[in-house]
Parts: structure tokens; C-alpha cells; sequence
């Protein structure tokens, strides 16, 4: 069975026997025409990593604002403050969401990020999340990409660490992995405006582990990359699991186009094949094999069925519910599910359901 899924590849065999993969190894990978192959290795090692199941947790995404100082041409969510349907929530409001989402949808996890709002003092931010906490002190907050927290430290004049102990002290129990994008600076500069760079992402991530702050990251694919971007992204996130083990998940996001800068300015015609999307997730698993155990695959980018596929490609999780999505809904995803469908869909690609807590805690089978 090894044999013949390595066959005449250097990379797969060094994979599979349980090798690191270089550089030159993972562009050997991506160069590879035959999907079904990269998928069979990364299953068998999500297999041996995890098993038959898949994870899923209840989770409420909470975008908190869509002003944001940045203008990335990869986003369609973002606003400047003068639209008609900009907005920025009161704490009173989060609060109003926070009991909708634990009372009745039964989230775990509130998932809070928004945009880089010039005026928002970080007051506002501790406020949020005590409140939060003072209500509801056994939902875990997720809150605050490392790009946000990067870009709360710059306009608030405190340093990464600061900010972070501030909040920390408010009650965060985690970070998001967003704003990653890409970290190679020459894409990086081209889809990215006025947001860090990848080693300011990296470092504010690194502190964050240090500090006792554990992340996601996340990977953007499918624009204007070429692969050895793809394997410097994951070489790079490698490195600083195998500095900190801070890392809770890696989630490769498939790009989405409509109404975004780079569809308008014909950057971009199309978005990627299901054939690259499935590569990348089954390429990520093999170059991440060593370090991390958990590779997301959101369904809300992906779309439900091609998500079902790749669980079979590497991904041992369908990242959760994300009730209240509205980043991917503004690129014209469809962003609505439920515990009992995201069950049924695991179960239909033959596998075992367990709902998660943010640090990967089975809580109980998805029934």
C-alpha cells in the first residue's frame, strides 16, 4: 500500500516513512498531475494522525465592524466608514449577538473579527471581551486575528505584547488565523493594502504562543500565487509551530472573487479549479505532517460537497458552524448550516462526527 501510493515519487516516500519534506520537495509535489495520489498519502497520514473522525466546533462568527483602514483588493467585506452599510457594534449589541448565539444556537466558541476600524480605542476591545466573560465566563473567545491585533498595537501606540496581556486579562482565550493571506512579500503586495507584512503576522503570532495565547493560521489560495508561494507559506508556518507549538489548526482558504478589487480590475477571471483547491489541502497535510495535527477545511469557501471531498484529502476537520458568517457572504458564499447538517455531512462522507471545543476537545459525538 505504501509503495504503491509513493510510487516513483522521492517526496511522497519520504512522506510516507515519515521524513520532512524541503523546499524542493514540496515544489516536486505541486508540479505532481496525479491528485488522486497527493490525496492518498495525505489521507493515510490524517489517518494515522487521526483516525475516522472529524471534528466540527459551534461556532458564532461576530465581525464587530466593517470600517477598516486597510483596502485589500482581495476583500469584499471591508468598508470606510462613509457607506450607508458601514457599521461598527456597540458593546451592548455584542452582547445582544453573544446571547443569541449561546442561548439558542448552543455556540461554544464566539469567533470575533472585523476590520481595521482608525478610531476604535483598545478600551473597546477589553470592554467587549470582559463583558463577554462577565456574562458568559465558559464561552471560549476567539477573538482578533494577529493582523488585528498587530494593526490595535500600531494605532493605540502599545506594543504587540501589551496589547495582547491587556486583553488576555479581559478574558481571550485565543486568536483567529486570518490576515495570513500570503506571507511572500511580492504577492503579499499585491493583494494586501495597508495590512502587516507575513513576518509581522509571523512575530505577532509567535509572541501570542509565548504569552500563552494559542492561534489558527490560516493560507489564502488560489489568486495570483504561483507554488513556490504556497510551499514558502507552509514552510514558513511549519517553523514557527516546530519554535512555539502554539498552533491549534492550519486552514488553507480558497480565495473567493465576486465583488472583490482583483475580480473588478480583471486580476482574476475565475476563481481556482476543485482540482488545485484539493491539491493544496492534501499538499498542506504532507508538508505540515511532522508539526501539526489539525488541518481545517472550511466548508464556507469550499462549498459543502467539495468540502466532503477534501476530508478525504488530508482535512480531519470542517473548522464549525460559523453561524452569522459575513466576510465570505460579501464575496457571494453561502454561509448557512447547522450542527445536525455539518453531522450529516461527515457521516455521508464516512466518518465519524465529534463536535470540538476551539482547542480541539471532543465534547460529544455530532449527533
Amino acid at each position: 500500500m505504501l509503495q504503491s501510493i509513493a510510487g516513483s515519487s522521492n517526496a511522497l516516500e519520504k512522506v510516507i516513512h515519515g521524513e520532512e519534506l524541503s523546499f524542493n520537495d514540496g515544489m516536486e509535489l505541486m508540479k505532481n498531475e496525479n491528485v488522486f495520489v497527493l490525496g492518498a498519502a495525505a489521507n493515510l497520514i490524517k489517518k494515522n494522525l487521526t483516525g475516522n473522525t472529524i471534528t466540527f466546533v459551534a461556532s458564532y462568527y461576530l465581525n464587530y465592524t466593517n470600517v477598516c483602514a486597510a483596502s485589500c483588493p482581495l476583500c469584499a467585506f471591508y468598508r470606510k466608514g462613509t457607506e450607508s452599510d458601514s457599521y461598527t457594534l456597540t458593546i451592548e449589541q455584542i452582547l445582544t449577538r453573544a446571547r443569541i448565539a449561546i442561548n439558542e444556537m448552543k455556540a461554544t466558541e464566539l469567533h470575533i473579527v472585523g476590520g481595521f476600524h482608525p478610531k476604535l480605542e483598545l478600551d473597546y476591545y477589553e470592554k467587549m471581551i470582559s463583558e463577554i466573560k462577565k456574562e458568559f465566563p465558559s464561552i471560549t473567545v476567539k477573538a482578533l486575528t494577529p493582523a488585528e491585533i498587530h494593526f490595535i498595537s500600531r494605532i493605540t501606540k502599545n506594543s504587540v505584547k501589551e496589547v495582547l496581556a491587556r486583553l488576555k486579562g479581559a478574558g481571550l482565550d485565543a486568536l483567529p488565523g486570518g490576515g495570513a493571506e500570503i506571507f511572500s512579500k511580492d504577492v503579499r503586495d499585491i493583494i494586501v493594502r495597508g495590512k502587516c507584512s507575513g513576518d509581522e503576522w509571523l512575530n505577532t503570532a509567535q509572541i501570542a504562543h509565548e504569552m500563552g495565547i494559542r492561534t489558527n493560521c490560516t493560507m489564502l489560495f488560489g489568486h495570483i500565487e504561483e507554488p513556490q508561494h504556497i510551499i514558502d507559506h507552509l514552510i514558513k508556518v511549519r517553523e514557527l509551530q516546530k519554535k512555539t507549538g502554539g498552533l491549534i489548526t492550519f486552514i488553507p482558504l480558497k480565495f473567493s472573487l465576486d465583488n472583490t478589487e482583483l475580480e473588478q480590475k480583471g486580476l482574476i477571471e475565475k476563481e481556482s479549479s476543485s482540482i488545485y483547491d484539493l491539491k493544496v489541502i492534501a499538499l498542506s497535510r504532507l508538508m505540515l505532517a511532522n508539526t501539526m495535527k489539525n488541518i481545517s477545511v472550511y466548508w464556507v469557501a469550499l462549498g459543502k460537497k467539495l468540502a466532503q471531498v477534501a476530508l478525504s484529502y488530508g482535512g480531519n476537520d470542517l473548522v464549525g458552524t460559523a453561524f452569522s458568517e459575513e466576510i465570505f457572504k460579501a464575496a457571494g458564499k453561502t454561509t448557512g448550516t447547522s450542527i445536525q447538517e455539518l453531522a450529516s455531512l461527515i457521516k455521508d462522507a464516512n466518518y465519524n462526527p465529534l463536535q470540538r471545543d476551539t482547542f480541539f476537545n471532543i465534547l460529544k459525538p455530532a449527533i
